[in-house]
């Protein structure tokens, strides 16, 4: 498994000089020479230090000593070398099959650390920190234990983040475990949480756990059917800056087509800052779905089957057949919601010949799911088998739309309140003024003198 830049790693002595006449208490085994270095040696040696692979192979012997002897350390006094050990380890196994047969205690020692650990020093190596993370994930998804690491990673991302609306890359890892589980509630935690601030892991930030982190997102909120917010977390994948082709931004793509069709009957257009990659080298490569789109927007279910069966086998390929067959339900609603505007009664048989169902029991029970979520107003008289459509009932006059409203007040003066700090935290910084300095000296100089 990899491992990030290079750092200090503890030895310890050896089962002979350990019974050397040493005294022990309260499980301290390290002798002076061998104690953990403070915070500022360590952040130290990370930029002159040795690849950590080779420290772990020349000290071999001395961590699996430590690694088969009840030899532990203060998770709450010595993390900064603590947080390497578990890592360390990682490189002893020889073969694959004596790496799997250590991989579950290394996986309850990385856990209990986590724990246990003090989120104050952790934040001092939070690239390193994130890094062990990450290979957990990485263990557990191959493993295929996924459930084992949610918990875990929830204590990781509390203790690196210095406030709830800092982003950090193991809030990638989190929800990807969660998709595996199938478990997303835990997850939500994270996700209902608007991410104003990033936590730069001492540099080793990287993108792609920034494009996960939205794309994961949006794949949970698909599963538990909150298209809005699924749709919002897409679009942010697809808006990053970017200077080149990304996969994820291209799967992002796609279920932000499919997404956009089931929640608003229509492809909704991008906003304007969004990279050029998008239309340059991403639309091209999502055919398929701009035929979808396009057919969908003809209202004709039949015309639409048709198209999907063409392309099934793109549809299955992406994992995203599930999304359209929704849109085959999306555009039935769709049509019910065009005959409300032209009908105000109607047969369940005439409803179902016009949109195209099967029968009227397939049309009462779409206008009953309708009216349970709240997308059309109508009652049916179960007698004659007819609908009838109405009017809102909602006149926004009672106490519960006025809390609603007082709610989103609120919600706008707190984010003002927010874009105002964002906006003066960029105007004190050095590089911004440096920038704004240097590019009014460049328009000065291109102004044409008066003078003759």
């Amino acid at each position: 498994m990899g491992c990030a830049s290079a750092k200090h790693v503890a030895t310890v002595q050896n089962e002979e000089e350990a019974q050397k006449g040493k005294n022990y208490q309260n499980g301290d085994v390290f002798a002076d020479e061998y104690r953990i270095k403070p915070v500022e040696e360590v952040k130290y040696m990370k930029n002159g230090g040795e690849d950590e692979q080779k420290i772990a192979a020349r000290n071999q012997e001395n961590l699996e000593k430590s690694a088969s002897s009840n030899v532990r350390l203060k998770p709450t006094k010595e993390v900064p070398g603590l947080v390497h050990q578990p890592r360390a380890n990682m490189h002893i196994s020889e073969s694959q099959q004596e790496f799997f047969r250590m991989l579950d205690e290394k996986i309850e020692k990385v856990q209990l650390f986590i724990s246990t650990c003090n989120g104050e020093h952790i934040r001092y190596s939070t690239d390193t920190f994130a890094g062990l993370c990450h290979q957990l994930t990485n263990t557990l998804v191959e493993r295929k234990q996924p459930l084992r690491g949610i918990g875990t990673l929830r204590r990781a991302i509390d203790k690196m983040q210095r406030n709830t609306n800092q982003l950090t890359s193991v809030h990638a890892d989190l929800c990807q475990l969660c998709l595996l589980a199938k478990c997303f509630k835990p997850a939500l935690l994270y996700l209902d949480v608007d991410m104003t601030d990033m936590c730069k892991e001492n540099g080793a930030s990287d993108a792609k756990h920034f494009l996960c982190y939205y794309y994961y997102g949006g794949m949970i909120y698909t599963g538990l059917k909150n298209f809005e917010r699924a749709l919002y977390f897409y679009e942010q994948a697809l808006t990053t800056p970017a200077m080149a082709l990304s996969h994820i931004m291209l799967e992002s793509y796609k279920k932000y087509i499919l997404v956009s069709l089931i929640l608003l009957g229509r492809v909704q257009q991008l906003p304007k800052h969004t990279s050029q990659i998008v239309g340059q080298f991403i639309k091209p490569l999502s055919n398929a779905y701009h035929e979808l789109a396009q057919v969908y927007s003809t209202n004709n279910p039949s015309e639409l089957r048709t198209l999907v069966n063409k392309h099934s086998k793109t549809f299955t390929r992406d994992n995203n057949m599930g999304l359209v067959k929704q849109c085959f339900s999306s555009i039935y609603k769709k049509n019910i919601q065009r005959l409300t505007k032209t009908c105000l009664t109607l047969s369940l048989q005439d409803l179902a010949s016009r949109v195209q169902l099967l029968g009227p029991q397939e049309a009462e029970k779409y206008v009953l799911h309708m009216i349970e979520d709240g997308e059309i107003f109508a009652s049916i008289n179960q007698k004659d088998g007819v609908v009838r459509f109405h009017d809102n009932p909602e006149k926004y006059n009672n106490p519960a739309m006025l809390h609603n409203i007082d709610q989103e007040v609120q919600k706008c003066i707190e984010l003002d309140e927010r874009l105002k700090a964002m906006d003066q935290e960029i105007t004190m910084n050095p590089q911004f003024v440096q920038k704004s300095i240097g590019s009014q000296e460049d328009d000065s100089e291109s102004e044409p003198s008066s003078y003759s």
